[in-house]
Order: C-alpha cells, then sequence, then structure tokens
C-alpha cells in the first residue's frame, strides 16, 4: 500500500509546483523584461522645448510678416485705400472679377439660405443660361467669407473688400508657415523653414499669382495643400510618438478634404501625390498600413465633396478615385499571398502592373456610367499639347496660346538661378534621388531597411518622408516643363526641399560617405556645412534682395484705367436694367462685377457651353458679314456689344496666336498677308468695318453708330490697350 501510494502523493506533488511554476516565472520574467524608460535630464528637455518653441514662435512670425508684406505691398501697388469702389473693383481682372462679383451678391443677400439659392439657381449673370455657380466656380470661399464677415459684425469695422483680401492674405501667411514646418520636419533645425521663406518670398513672381489675382482658387486651395503636406511628412516619419500620429492623421484628413472643395482642380494634384504613395509602398519604402490609411483619406474626402458639391460627377470620375479605388482592391487580393523573397519579387511586379491596368479599367468604366460634362476639352487640349491631335478650334488654340499653358521660358530658369534656388535644389535633387535609388536597389537584393537610421549611416534615401517628397517633386517638376502654370506648385516645393537639403547634415554625411572623406572627421564636417551654408546663403540673400524688397514697399504705383472706370460709369448710368451686354471674357467678368448687369459669356473655362459662347462672340473680330454678327447677338438676347480696339488691332502678341489670327485658322479665312494659302474672305474683319462708320457725338471721346434694329452702338476712340468699342 505505502508502495502504491507513493506515486499518487508524488503526482498531487507535481501538479501543485506545476501552475506555481508556469505562472512567477512568467511574471517575474515579464517584469524582468519590460523596459523602464529612462528619463531625459531636464536640461535636455529644456533644450527640447526651448528648440520647439523658438521654431513654432519663428514659423509663425514669418507667416505673419509676409501676409502683412502682401498687404502693404497692395497698397502701394493699386494706392488701394484711396479709391473709390468702382476704382478697386476694376484692379479684379477677368475671373477673379467673377469670384468677388458673387462675393457681393452673398452679402446683398436677405439671408445666408436665400443666397446661396440665388448661387446655385443663378439666371442673372448669364443670359439664357441658369447656373449653378457654386458648383461650376467653386465658390465655397465666397460663402464661407460672406458668413465670417456677418457672423463676426466685421461690417461695422471693415469694408467687404478689406475683409475679403485679408483672408486671403492671411491664408497665404498659413501657406509659408506650412512650408515653413515641412522643411523643419525634414532637416530638425528650424533654419530651414527660415530659408524657406526666404526663397519663396524672393521668387514670388514664380511661386504664386497672389499680386495679380487675389480671388483666384489656388490662393484660397494651396495653403491648405501646404497643410496637407506638412502633416503628411510628419505622418510618413519613422520615428513618430502615438499622439503625434494622431495628430498628423487628423490634420492631413482635414486638410485634404478642405482643399477638395476649394479647388476644382484639387484632384489632380492629389493624383500625383497618391502615386508618388503607391511607388513608395511599392519599394517597401514605407510601412504599407500608413499609406492605406492615406487611401482612406482620399476616399472619404472624394465621396464627402461629391455629396457636398451638388453631386458632381468630376469627383466619380477623377483618375485619383480609380486608383486609390485599385490599390484598395489589390491591397484585399495580397491578405493571403505567401511570402518569400523571389515569390515576392515577382508579385511585386504583378501588383503593380495589377494596379495600373485596374486604374485605368475602372476609369474607363466610370466615364461610361456616370454622366460628366465638365473638363471635357482638357483631354482634348491635352492630346493637342503633346502632339498627339492636330486641330484648327478656336477654343483648344485659343487655350495653347496662353501663357500660363505654354512651356517655362528662360527667364525663369534664369530667375532661380540668380537667387541660387535653382543651383541647390539639382544639388540637393541628385544625392537623395541617387541614395534613393540605392536603397531600392537594397531592397531588391532583399536586404531590409534600418528601423533607426542614424548620422553616421549617411542614408537619407532610406526615410521615408524623403522619398515621398522627391518623387513628388519629380513628378511636379516633369508637368512644369510642359506647361508653366504649374511652376506655381512646384517651385515653392523647390524652395522646401533646396532649404531642408542644404540644413540636413545627413544629406551631407551621404555626399561624404560617397567621397569616402577621411582627412576630417565627417560627422563633424556635415554638422559644420548644414549650419555654415544656410547662414552664407541666408546673409547672400539678404544683401541682394532685402534692398529690393524694401524699394517695392516705399515705392508708390498707381493702378489707372480710366476708359474702363468711364464705360462702367456709363452703363450704370444709361443701360437699361435688362440690357444684356456682349464682348471679351475678360471684359464681361469686370462689367458683371462693377455694375451687375447681365453679359453673354464668362471668363470660365471647365464649361462646354460657355467656351462656345465665348467663341462665338469672338466671331466680331473675324472676317464674317454683319449679318452673321448680328444673327449671334440675338441667339444670346445681347443688347449691347464691346469691342476693344487691343484685340481688334493687336499687333504686340506671337504670331499666330492673335484672337483674329486663330480666327481666321478656325474659319478656314488667309491669316494676314503671309499666312497659310486658305481661302479669301469676302468680308472686311467685322470691327474694322463697323469703325468706319462712327459718328463722334459725345465729348468723353464716345462715338455713336448707325443704330441696327434692337441694338444700340457705341464706339470709344482712344487707342490704347484699355479702350473699348460697345455696340
Amino acid at each position: 500500500m505505502a508502495e502504491e501510494e507513493g506515486p499518487t502523493v508524488d503526482l498531487r506533488h507535481r501538479k501543485k509546483p506545476k501552475s506555481s511554476e508556469n505562472k512567477d516565472p512568467a511574471k517575474e520574467e515579464k517584469v524582468n523584461d519590460t523596459p523602464i524608460p529612462e528619463r531625459a535630464p531636464k536640461h535636455v528637455l529644456f533644450q527640447r522645448f526651448a528648440k520647439i518653441f523658438i521654431g513654432c514662435l519663428a514659423a509663425i512670425t514669418s507667416g505673419m510678416m509676409y501676409a502683412l508684406y502682401l498687404s502693404a505691398y497692395h497698397e502701394r501697388k493699386f494706392w488701394f485705400s484711396n479709391r473709390q469702389e468702382l476704382e478697386r473693383e476694376i484692379t479684379f481682372q477677368g475671373d477673379s472679377a467673377i469670384y468677388y462679383s458673387y462675393y457681393k451678391d452673398m452679402l446683398k443677400a436677405p439671408s445666408f439660405e436665400r443666397g446661396v439659392y440665388e448661387l446655385t439657381h443663378n439666371n442673372k449673370t448669364v443670359s439664357l443660361k441658369t447656373i449653378n455657380a457654386v458648383q461650376q466656380m467653386s465658390l465655397y470661399p465666397e460663402l464661407i467669407a460672406s458668413v465670417l464677415y456677418q457672423a463676426t459684425g466685421s461690417n461695422e469695422i471693415i469694408e467687404p473688400v478689406y475683409f475679403y483680401i485679408g483672408i486671403v492674405f492671411g491664408l497665404q501667411g498659413i501657406y509659408v508657415t506650412a512650408l515653413f514646418v515641412t522643411s523643419w520636419l525634414m532637416s530638425g533645425t528650424w533654419l530651414a523653414g527660415m530659408l524657406t521663406v526666404a526663397w519663396f518670398i524672393i521668387n514670388r513672381v514664380d511661386t504664386t499669382r497672389i499680386e495679380y489675382s487675389i480671388p483666384l482658387r489656388e490662393n484660397w486651395a494651396l495653403p491648405y495643400f501646404a497643410c496637407q503636406v506638412a502633416a503628411l511628412t510628419g505622418y510618413l516619419k519613422s520615428n513618430l510618438n502615438t499622439y503625434a500620429e494622431r495628430f498628423c492623421y487628423l490634420l492631413m484628413s482635414a486638410s485634404t478634404y478642405t482643399f477638395v472643395m476649394m479647388w476644382e482642380y484639387s484632384h489632380y494634384l492629389l493624383f500625383l501625390q497618391a502615386v508618388s504613395l503607391f511607388l513608395l509602398d511599392v519599394f517597401s519604402l514605407e510601412q504599407s498600413d500608413k499609406v492605406h490609411e492615406v487611401y482612406k483619406i482620399y476616399i472619404f474626402s472624394l465621396f464627402l465633396g461629391y455629396l457636398l458639391q451638388f453631386e458632381n460627377p468630376a469627383l466619380l470620375v477623377s483618375p485619383l478615385l480609380s486608383l486609390v479605388t485599385a490599390l484598395m482592391l489589390t491591397k484585399c487580393l495580397q491578405l493571403n499571398m505567401k511570402k518569400g523573397t523571389f515569390i515576392a519579387k515577382i508579385m511585386k511586379v504583378i501588383n503593380f502592373y495589377l494596379v495600373c491596368a485596374l486604374t485605368v479599367t475602372l476609369n474607363v468604366l466610370m466615364k461610361m456610367f456616370v454622366p460628366h460634362k465638365e473638363n471635357g476639352h482638357m483631354l482634348k487640349f491635352l492630346e493637342v499639347k503633346f502632339g498627339l491631335n492636330m486641330t484648327k478650334n478656336f477654343t483648344m488654340n485659343w487655350l495653347l496660346c496662353q501663357e500660363s499653358l505654354q512651356t517655362p521660358s528662360q527667364d525663369f530658369f534664369l530667375r532661380l538661378t540668380q537667387s541660387s534656388l535653382l543651383p541647390f535644389y539639382i544639388l540637393v535633387l541628385t544625392i537623395c534621388l541617387l541614395s534613393m535609388v540605392q536603397v531600392i536597389f537594397r531592397r531588391i537584393n532583399g536586404k531590409s531597411v534600418k528601423e533607426s537610421i542614424t548620422l553616421e549611416d549617411g542614408r537619407i534615401g532610406e526615410r521615408p518622408e524623403v522619398i515621398y517628397h522627391i518623387i513628388h517633386t519629380v513628378l511636379l517638376g516633369s508637368l512644369a516643363m510642359v506647361i508653366e502654370g504649374l511652376k506655381y506648385i512646384w517651385t515653392p516645393y523647390m524652395c522646401m526641399l533646396a532649404a531642408f537639403g542644404v540644413c540636413s547634415p545627413e544629406l551631407w554625411m551621404t555626399l561624404f560617405k560617397w567621397l569616402r572623406l577621411r582627412t576630417v572627421h565627417p560627422i563633424l564636417l556635415a554638422l559644420i556645412l548644414s549650419m555654415a551654408v544656410p547662414t552664407i546663403i541666408g546673409l547672400s540673400l539678404w544683401k541682394e534682395f532685402f534692398p529690393r524688397l524694401m524699394t517695392e514697399l516705399t515705392e508708390l504705383q498707381e493702378f489707372y484705367d480710366p476708359d474702363t472706370v468711364e464705360l462702367m460709369t456709363w452703363i450704370k448710368r444709361q443701360a437699361p436694367l435688362a440690357a444684356v451686354f456682349a464682348g471679351s471674357p475678360q471684359l464681361m467678368g469686370a462689367i458683371k462685377l462693377c455694375t451687375g448687369w447681365m453679359v453673354t459669356s464668362l471668363p470660365v473655362y471647365n464649361d462646354d457651353d460657355l467656351l462656345k459662347r465665348n467663341e462665338n462672340i469672338y466671331q466680331i473680330y473675324s472676317k464674317r458679314s454683319a449679318e452673321d454678327i448680328y444673327k449671334i447677338l440675338t441667339s444670346y438676347k445681347a443688347n449691347y456689344l464691346i469691342v476693344e480696339d487691343a484685340i481688334c488691332n493687336e499687333v504686340g502678341t506671337m504670331r499666330g496666336c492673335r484672337v483674329k489670327d486663330l480666327l481666321d485658322v478656325a474659319n478656314g479665312h488667309v491669316v494676314c498677308e503671309e499666312g497659310d494659302k486658305l481661302t479669301h474672305s469676302k468680308y472686311g474683319r467685322f470691327c474694322h468695318e463697323w469703325c468706319l462708320l462712327q459718328i463722334r457725338v459725345w465729348t468723353f471721346e464716345i462715338l455713336l453708330l448707325f443704330p441696327l434694329p434692337a441694338v444700340t452702338w457705341i464706339q470709344s476712340s482712344v487707342g490704347n490697350s484699355s479702350s473699348v468699342t460697345v455696340l
């Protein structure tokens, strides 16, 4: 019995300590393995706080100073405070005048709801046409500005025009601050932010159009895009804590959605950004989950924008939605893929082609099933621009002749070189690009990217945020080499990237590692150069360009256009309230703003019907009969026609791009005496023929022409660029 009970007791004895062994040692091991965070010394925390505080103060100060500079420069350029309201409004040219006119309409409306309804069912701007101006012209900035003006009680303190331009100048200050922060995040020093701001202001002719057209959509939208890029830069960083990552994600979400709402072309710019992130993910240079979280932001912003923009079909057929949808679908297909060195490489290639094929397929299907007319002319324009098609169409050729759609001039590169921006940008781009290629080859060969990169490693191309910016700036630069208007997006990027590079010790360390520098300690030299080079650049810029900036603020300029003022005054006093005016789109925008009278066309280029109207009204400068012109005018119920001498007798622009030359090509007529051998028109140029019939009847250089049925003709005899002829 004793022998039999022994094992039983022994078994019970083993069972008891078994649970004890599983419990206590585990707890003990867990306690021992848990890393205890070491608290940084007080002086280190103070240094970090001081660095962040000074950097934030410098960023905010830079933005405020730039906004004040713009305000002072605008006052000096237009002598704005000493002008009457009519003369102030004339400074808004072309499409800028249309945007501001709707801001005025919102302030005149009895209520916000009524004002929005009148804009969404607008039949008082263009004759015989009801338009949703909020959707078609992206008038959300004007809606917000009008609400803020009335809600804050500013109508008792400041005039509407000052409140409006003040908001835009404030946004430009935010724009500069966001660029400052982006460069600071990438380089680790706020000195890079200061250099970014300096280059931005010095090259402002190529970084912004705020000086010429304040209400442009890009002036409202690009500051939000800059904030989105700054948040994305922080989000992509590897050594980011949880709270900072959440903040960057929320800021990125809000700024992306706002950017989509502010500009009708925003989704094209976000498409380039999505392509950059896609390439970042393809080479496994960033955590895939992070990139796909950004894709979710795109989808959320597009669909919310689609709903709040009155179901805007342009967002559904955008390439951005097709690309992001394809990326999300391929992400689902990748979940159960086998892991392996060779298989992973093959699957990466298959994934790349699958995404491209799905993107094109989805975009084609969306355009087949979603009715859309917006921006339909853009594809035709791109075909002609890149030589894939030839056309005699007036609208397409007129767009091709616009300066913003030409290739960049040599003066553009010369200005960037004189400010030292272009040489340093090329240097930084070359080093980062080569380092990025090295990292990609390491990934192809199966080598993993280091989680924490030290200065001694000299691998600036392994940082995800740097790789993203390199890819993005290459895409933007490639497009800017074809379309000059895109330089206003690319050049600020150049300022930020060049400043980051010269202020980053990692960039210099990467260069020294390639050169195998041994005479001097490379880390020490990299730290010295990252401080010395930007300091030298800053001092040279200060010496050369600061006096010029101060001179601009001291010179008092004046915008003087008496003919246009006289024309607007005559319309207000003499023209019937039901009158409809016809003329060039740019002048029609000014008439709508300054008088409120109805017009036949607008300087809006995202609507096929308005583009066709512009082409028909421009026929007054062609070689067509008076009967044809009369039929065109009466078809739009026009009562008055304005013929501009600057267009009728145009000689200064590039040959072949004058309005009358483009009309002759479209109509198949001979262009000048040395033009192509086309058919001769039996009619003279309409604007010239009617000018021969003028009879002087008014003192202020206004001439009355022979009246036609239901039409009154008026002519201005001044021959400068501002003189006009009114029919």
